[in-house]
């Protein structure tokens, strides 16, 4: 079974091949993904690694977090589920 993790405190010029290439230290990578700012494209200085195994995201933690990666320690922990909220789309209620 996979494991997300959220990792954030990245650089804003750190790529996803770069993130990907880093996380793969600790096995093997599902996916790399840095969110970026929707209306500038620029980074948000954080994103998502999914590993392939619980085991490889338990390494990951324990190797990356807090790693000095180009002068900023990266915080590294299991993601939390995401929260749905009640707003958009849908019909509403009113007519």
């Amino acid at each position: 079974m996979s494991m997300k993790l959220y990792v954030g405190n990245l650089s804003y010029e750190m790529t996803e091949e770069q993130l990907n290439t880093l996380f793969s230290e600790a096995g093997e990578v599902t996916s790399a993904k840095i969110i970026t700012d929707r209306h500038t494209g620029q980074p948000r200085g954080f994103g998502f690694v999914e590993m392939e195994t619980k085991m490889d995201g338990q390494k990951a933690i324990s190797m990356l977090n807090g790693r000095n990666v180009d002068g900023r320690p990266m915080a590294v922990n299991e993601a939390k589920p995401q929260q749905r909220s009640g707003f958009g789309g849908g019909r509403g209620g009113y007519r």
